[in-house]
């Protein structure tokens, strides 16, 4: 082992979980529909960065595939085909104040369940990846293993792609 890995290994799991939490405080927290778009592509790529750490190659490739760079372009194109109307702003009131705090310790709730079990679980030792990572080797993993996924994976595509329309048909009606 090299000297020193382990802290580089420490500082770019943060980077990664650090990316994670980012994009998904800028999706959550944006009123632009545009920067939450950014803000989930910047959530998945960090997601990718995990399934990686998880030895697991292919779904980090899968992801960044299916999520950044069909679904969230997707989203992209519906926004763009619909009009530009901006909402007006509307003045805070306590009510939104009030479910942002129950919806904070909600989230703190299963924050600290989900580290508890990540801590002290009973988590079986890793195994090693069965396949090298190469075209071919993923190629018949989609083919033979993974061809449900892979099928399911394309009709969450169909389904975006057809709300992506139904959204930009339903703006262009608007007057």
């Amino acid at each position: 082992m090299i000297p020193g890995s382990d802290y580089l290994a420490t500082g770019l799991f943060g980077l990664i979980i650090a990316t994670t939490v980012a994009g998904a405080l800028l999706a959550v927290l944006s009123t632009r529909i545009i920067r939450s778009v950014c803000g989930l592509a910047l959530c998945c790529i960090g997601l990718a960065g995990l399934y990686y750490f998880l030895n697991s190659p292919f779904l980090a490739l899968m992801e960044i595939l299916i999520y950044v760079g069909a679904v969230c372009v997707t989203i992209v194109f519906g926004v763009m085909l619909t009009e530009t109307d901006e909402p007006a702003p509307q003045e805070k009131q306590s009510r939104e104040f009030l479910w942002g705090g129950v919806a904070l310790l909600v989230s703190g709730a299963i924050f600290w369940g989900v580290a508890r079990l990540g801590l002290q679980g009973p988590w079986p030792a890793a195994v090693s990846p069965a396949t090298d990572g190469s075209v071919p080797a993923i190629g018949g993993a989609l083919l033979t293993t993974y061809s449900l996924p892979f099928e399911l994976i394309s009709l969450v595509l169909l389904v975006a792609i057809l709300g992506a329309l139904a959204i930009a048909r339903a703006g262009r009606g608007r007057e």
